[in-house]
């Protein structure tokens, strides 16, 4: 297996998306049981990483409070997360880490083994590793290596390509399957009754969790 220990991977949430379906707003800033979504999130992947940053557009100030880097796209026209990925790339090339994890800023539930898991699927040749899920493949999951920042610069600026999909289909990917019997970890929160699910979700958790 390629040496990916945690202290060679750099995390990045993509913070960038818009909360439309629930009035507008960042995403990572919508209140999840008291804290802003993006917490929850950090506390899934900070302790996986060696070091951490967020991929977000317009006033970073409002991130503030976590303390982290804030990285616009390096691209125009919000091109939607897989410029989030090249940012991420070229960032990545300014650490010591080898590799880049990518994870959504609305996905309360990532698994706390996800960096290990996906290191694990990583042999020789492998560029990049993809969380699936009950049959679904789940993108913007993923460890990219540091060997892509010019081939998906060279997709999305010259080549137009705007889905990840299309890109990791030309690369060396593996995908790693979750167990998803309670509960998928890579659900995402889109609408107002999901976000209430899930705040119903994490509380159940949190009694189970207590002596």
């Amino acid at each position: 297996m390629t040496e990916t220990s945690a202290t060679k991977v750099a995390g990045l949430v993509l913070a960038g998306g818009l909360a439309r379906r629930m009035g507008g707003g960042a995403k990572a800033l919508l209140m999840l049981a008291d804290r802003p979504m993006l917490a929850h999130v950090l506390d899934r992947i900070t302790p996986q990483c060696g070091t951490m940053a967020l991929n977000a557009n317009g006033d970073p100030r409002a991130y503030d409070s976590f303390g982290l880097p804030v990285l616009p796209d390096v691209v125009d026209g919000f091109a939607g997360p897989l410029a989030g990925v090249l940012t991420g790339l070229e960032w990545l090339a300014l650490t010591d880490a080898d590799w880049l994890l990518t994870v959504p800023t609305d996905a309360p539930f990532l698994p706390h083994d996800l960096v290990q898991r996906l290191q694990a699927a990583v042999v020789d040749g492998v560029e990049v590793a993809v969380a699936r899920s009950d049959g679904r493949t789940h993108p913007v999951v993923a460890l990219w290596h540091a060997s892509l920042l010019q081939p998906l610069r060279v997709a999305l600026v010259e080549q137009d390509i705007r889905k990840i999909d299309r890109f990791t289909a030309t690369r060396q990917t593996v995908h790693v399957d979750w167990d998803t019997a309670a509960g998928d970890p890579f659900v995402n929160i889109n609408t107002p009754d999901e976000l209430e699910a899930a705040a119903t979700a994490l509380s159940v958790r949190q009694e189970s969790a207590t002596p």
